[in-house]
Order: C-alpha cells, then sequence, then structure tokens
C-alpha cells in the first residue's frame, strides 16, 4: 500500500480529524467554515470574502476540472487553508491550465484531505465555527512524514487552535483592498460608478462593465470627498471579509454619501449600509456559503436561489426606520435584501454575480444601472427615488 504523508485538522474544542497532507506543506490557522457549493472552488479559493477562514467543501471530490486562468475572481487565494474528502489529482477540462494541486502549492494553500468532512460539517452545524489548525507532519517532523501525530502534538494544535485571533472585531479590509485607485478597461462609455473595494471580486466589476458602466475602483479608506471629486454617477459598496462592525470608517463614508449617489451593495456592502444608519449585525452560527440558498423577493414574492458567503447577518429590526426588507433567506428568515426609504439605495446580502452559483439574481445589476442611468449629476443634493419602480423587480 502506498504511504501517504499524514496530517490533522485540531479544532479549539478538543476534536481532531486525522487525514493526509495536500497542498503546500506546512501548518495554517484560521476559522473553520464549510461551502456546500459542487463546483466553483477555484472561485472559492479566490474570492477575497474568505480571507482568515479555512474552507471545507462538502462535495466529496474536488478539482476534477483543474484551475483556469480565466476563473480568478481576485490575484490569488484567499484561503488561509482548503479541505476535501478528496482531491482529485487528474483534471479533464480544455479550459484548465493547471491542477488544484500544483496551484494550492504554488500559491501557499496549506490544504488536507482524507478526513470525514460529513462529520466537520455535522460539527459545524450543531456547535457554530469554531478556529482550527491544519497541520502536516512534515512541516514539523521532516524524517518522518508517514508518522502519526502524538497525543502531546495533538493537544498543543488545539491550543494553537483555541489561542488564535477571532473573526469578530477585526478590520481586515486592509489585508483585501487595493492600494490605490484604478479604472477597469472597456470599451464601452456608460455612466461612471465608484466601487468602494472591501474585497471585491473581479466578476462583480466585469458584470457591471459589460451591461455599460466606466468603473473605478478606489481602496477601502477613501473619503467621501475624495468619491465624489470623481464626478461619479453610482457607488458601489463591494463584498468582504470579516466583522462589518470592525471597519467603522466604512460606516461614516457610506452615512456621508447616502442619498447623494445611486448606491447598491452587496454582501459586506450590505451590511456597511445597515451599520451607517445605526443599525446592528450579529454572527450567524455557521453563516450562509454555497450556491444553493434559497432567496424570497417580497416585492413580487418569487424565489431565487442564490450564492452565498456570509458568516454574519443585518438585524432587520434595527434599519427598519431607514430601509425596507425586500429580500429574506427561506432557511432562516434573515434579511437578505432591502431598499432605502427615500432614496435610490439598496443592497442584498448574497451574490448576483454568481460565481459560482445560479444566475437568478442578476437581474439586480439590471436594476442598478437603471438608477444610475436616471440620476442626473453628482450635485452633492440628496436624489430622490426613482419613479421606475421599487427595487428587486
Amino acid at each position: 500500500m502506498l504511504k501517504r504523508e499524514r496530517a490533522v485538522l485540531a479544532l479549539e474544542d478538543g476534536t481532531v480529524y486525522r487525514g493526509y497532507a495536500a497542498g503546500k506543506r506546512g501548518e495554517t490557522t484560521g476559522e473553520v467554515v464549510f461551502n456546500t457549493s459542487m463546483t466553483g472552488y477555484q472561485e472559492i479559493m479566490t474570492d477575497p470574502s474568505y480571507n482568515g477562514q479555512i474552507v471545507c467543501m462538502t462535495y466529496p471530490h474536488i478539482g476534477n476540472y483543474g484551475i483556469t486562468v480565466y476563473d480568478m475572481e481576485s490575484n490569488k487565494p484567499y484561503v488561509k487553508g482548503f479541505i476535501a474528502r478528496e482531491f482529485t489529482k487528474n483534471y479533464s477540462n480544455f479550459r484548465a491550465t493547471d491542477a488544484l494541486e500544483s496551484f494550492t502549492k504554488q500559491h501557499g494553500v496549506v490544504s488536507i484531505e482524507g478526513i470525514d468532512t460529513r462529520a466537520l460539517v455535522r460539527r459545524l452545524r450543531e456547535g457554530g465555527v469554531v478556529k482550527g489548525v491544519v497541520a502536516h507532519r512534515s512541516y514539523t517532523h521532516p524524517e518522518d512524514p508517514f508518522g502519526e501525530f502524538t497525543p502531546e502534538e495533538e493537544a498543543r494544535l488545539v491550543a494553537r487552535a483555541k489561542f488564535h485571533d477571532d473573526i469578530d472585531g477585526r478590520d481586515m479590509m486592509p489585508e483585501v483592498t487595493t492600494q490605490i485607485p484604478y479604472v477597469y478597461p472597456t470599451l464601452e462609455k456608460g455612466k461612471r460608478i465608484v466601487f468602494m473595494d472591501f474585497g471585491i471580486k473581479h466578476m462583480i466589476i466585469k458584470k457591471l462593465a459589460e451591461i455599460g458602466a466606466e468603473v473605478i475602483v478606489v481602496p477601502a479608506s477613501t473619503t467621501p470627498a475624495a468619491i465624489m471629486a470623481l464626478h461619479p454617477q453610482g457607488l458601489f459598496l463591494s463584498n468582504g471579509p470579516g466583522d462589518p462592525s470592525a471597519p467603522v470608517y466604512t460606516h461614516d463614508t457610506a452615512w456621508k454619501l447616502l442619498g447623494l449617489l445611486p448606491t447598491f451593495g452587496i454582501c459586506l456592502g450590505h451590511q456597511i449600509l445597515g451599520l451607517s444608519v445605526g443599525g446592528k449585525t450579529f454572527k450567524l452560527k455557521y453563516g450562509h456559503r454555497g450556491g444553493n440558498q434559497p432567496v424570497k423577493n417580497l416585492i413580487n414574492g418569487k424565489v431565487e436561489i442564490t450564492s452565498q458567503n456570509h458568516g454574519y447577518a443585518v438585524d432587520a429590526e434595527t434599519v427598519k426606520d431607514h430601509f425596507m426588507p425586500t429580500h429574506i433567506n427561506l432557511n432562516d428568515n434573515t434579511l437578505e435584501g432591502m431598499a432605502h426609504l427615500r432614496y435610490p439605495v439598496f443592497s442584498v446580502q448574497y451574490h448576483p454575480e454568481a460565481s459560482p452559483g445560479p444566475h437568478d439574481s442578476f437581474y439586480l445589476f439590471q436594476r442598478f444601472i437603471e438608477e444610475v442611468n436616471t440620476f442626473s449629476g453628482t450635485t452633492g443634493q440628496p436624489v430622490a427615488k426613482s419613479s421606475s419602480g421599487l427595487y428587486g423587480i
């Protein structure tokens, strides 16, 4: 029988899963979460929203269509670690340029396979997300990579997970945002939209550019005055990682710009909007991560299957004086979308660009462009709600 290098996943609650090393050899610590998508592992690994997290894929076979440069959601993987029941060694895909194993090694993604991912996901669903450590035997015992970790070594890894920094309360935007403003190149000559980059995915920029927007991406710390100096016709608040209550400077910026520009927020951007008006957010037990979350549109009654990746939610009761709910999650009734009661400002908690995931919610991008196209200019005065209908139709 072929010997395989040993690896373990040690959780802060003392649970240890024993498996085999994959990806870059080493040791990594982060918040352990799970994603229910059957495809899209490359997009998940390169989504900045996963910064600081070790992601477990619930689908058992990962890597069978390889890696393609066209499916990167950022310039590198942001996951702290990657977990699967089995990583496929051989791939079949005419678009692919690399294998998952070599990709994770090249980009420093410490991974583990061969554990019971069903047991791990049940543990996370019942007890909530926890911090964990993925450790490879060759990292600490290069002379004996095929040996087992001793109980004492596993106990030390558990302690390391327990004392690792929590994501709660951390401002992670400086780790993922662009350092300088940039323009997305396009032949379209549409209205100018400023994107606040909290950890944005490439596909979001691409989708809005495709339907006719001139996109300028700016750092998360950009001031309201600097944004307005770009003479935009619209404002976009992006997705991103971490606790939405931590980057208070973004709350202030969103509040000061509220009503001055048609505004669309996605995921973390949705939460920032809620916090900007004095609302509250709370942490979900195990989050919503996957491509199969059912969301009901409260405006037209339709149900959308959505792609999601978030661990926090906006408390709908705390924003009711400013926003009306437009979408709810049918699994737990959490707020998934809202629209301002006066201004052309709306947001959703999920990902309408759907990379990976279904395309049910793409209409939201078109809805935003319609609002931008009705905006007459950057006057510095609040803009009235558009007469073209309620958000979400």
